[in-house]
């Protein structure tokens, strides 16, 4: 099976933090690297951050500083600790496996799961 189950999203006020998991399937995890990406309405799916299978990171300039990307790699999941939430945060996460090459993420598979939706609201 190839499976990506995301989940944690939810109500958050302005400033507030989330935490964001994503269960992959072996055989997605198991020999890439994982990235989170978002939708916002009306908005391409965006990139927010990459980590590679050794732990390297990397993060879109809009979420430096607040975001923080893990990985359980005995769990086959992926983490995104959200910080200093705003609106334009606000979205469906997804999750995806791909690659980090010359200090990009790259993604590879084209399986994206459901997503989770974080809604920022006062």
């Amino acid at each position: 099976q190839v499976q990506l189950v995301e989940s944690g999203g939810g109500l958050v006020q302005p400033g507030g933090s989330l935490r964001l998991s994503c269960a992959a399937s072996r055989s997605i995890f198991s020999s890439n690297d994982m990235g989170w990406y978002r939708q916002a309405p009306g908005k391409q799916r965006e990139w927010v951050a990459g980590i590679a299978i050794d732990g390297r990171t990397l993060y879109a300039d809009f979420v430096k500083g607040r975001f923080t990307i893990s990985r359980d790699n005995a769990k086959n999941t992926v983490s995104l600790q959200m910080n200093s939430l705003n609106s334009e945060d606000a979205a469906v996460y997804y999750c995806n496996d791909g690659t980090i090459y010359s200090g990009t993420y790259h993604p590879i598979g084209n399986y994206w799961g459901q997503g989770t939706q974080v809604t920022v609201s006062s």
